[in-house]
């Protein structure tokens, strides 16, 4: 099995995620300030879906 360096992958630009565009990852720069994989994984929008789904879930 291969080794993920996970500080280099949380370092990445968003458009190192599959899905995610060049353009796509300006757009969120511009938009957001998210420069990296960690810092979308950080913006408030994401936790706030995030604890949505959880609450969902757990009803």
């Amino acid at each position: 099995m291969a080794s993920i360096d996970l500080d280099k992958v949380l370092a990445a630009p968003v458009s190192a995620l599959k899905g995610v565009s060049d353009r796509q990852g300006e757009m969120l720069k511009e938009t957001f300030g998210i420069k990296t994989v960690a810092d979308l994984a950080d913006l408030k929008y994401a936790r706030w879906a995030q604890a949505l789904v959880a609450l969902d879930a757990a009803k």
